[in-house]
């Protein structure tokens, strides 16, 4: 069976000594994406658009330092605990979105006590913002051939020959198509709904369906901590888990209180 090979240099530009990855451009893609839609709710609903520049600055710093410090402590502890330096070295991979989301929720809360803003409003909207940051982001690891998925006999599986030449399920794909979903999804939830009103709700279905897609594909993936070999469950599930059940309580809280009420 013929499958699609994967090769593309991570390289886009090289010019006179600099080199531009393509890991590096969606990566600014993804920021931007996500800075567009938070400018368009902020206009929308006659915010201080000023205000995002503050919001940008906090949201990639606690991403990158979370996701990083997450990568770190779950995935390869013994290394990095070995080799402290090699934290800093995030050209050389290894950031967990599990942590990026903690680091992101973080910048918002600090966000939020400058604004005077209610912090489940914001984090309804930065939800929005987030699914399609991750699409990009999940677009750029399978450009670079990273987060591999594990060997499969699938018409639709994948040979990264830059790490051998077996056919895997591009489970960096499954991921982005299912963020690029869960955007839609809640962009028009969003315009078209009063769940907006409904404080944490949409954050609440946003972690819902993203870490429920996230513990699903994560049984195609290659475990990625080293420690985890034989365990039953990856990392990536078990740390899904805790988010999944707080999304599933900001989902229903609303309504139960707008149910209590009007009993």
């Amino acid at each position: 069976m013929d499958h699609i090979i994967w090769n593309i240099d991570p390289v886009a530009i090289s010019f006179m000594g600099l080199k531009i990855h393509w890991y590096g451009i969606l990566f600014a893609l993804a920021i931007a994406s996500g800075f567009l839609v938070m400018k368009r709710i902020y206009v929308q609903e006659k915010l201080p658009v000023e205000s995002l520049d503050n919001l940008l600055m906090y949201c990639v710093i606690g991403i990158i330092v979370g996701a990083r410090l997450a990568h770190c402590i779950f995935y390869d502890p013994a290394y990095y605990f070995s080799h402290p330096v090699k934290i800093l070295a995030i050209w050389e991979g290894g950031l967990a979105s599990h942590g990026g989301g903690l680091g992101a929720i973080l910048a918002l809360y600090y966000y939020q006590r400058q604004m005077k803003l209610p912090f489940l409003f914001l984090l309804d909207r930065l939800a929005i913002a987030t699914a399609i940051f991750g699409f990009f982001v999940r677009v750029a690891n399978f450009i670079n051939s990273e987060i591999l998925g594990l060997p499969t006999n699938a018409p639709w599986g994948i040979i990264f020959e830059r790490i051998d030449l077996t056919p895997r399920h591009p489970a960096q794909l499954y991921e982005a198509l299912a963020y690029l979903s869960i955007f839609v999804l809640l962009w028009a939830l969003y315009k078209l709904t009063e769940m907006k009103q409904k404080h944490g709700a949409i954050f609440g279905l946003f972690l819902v369906l993203v870490f429920s897609a996230r513990f699903a594909i994560e049984a195609v993936k290659v475990k990625q901590a080293v420690y985890a070999d034989t365990w039953t469950f990856s990392a990536g599930q078990l740390l899904s888990i805790p988010f999944l059940l707080v999304g599933v309580v900001l989902l229903l809280l609303p309504y139960l209180r707008q149910r209590k009420a009007s009993s």
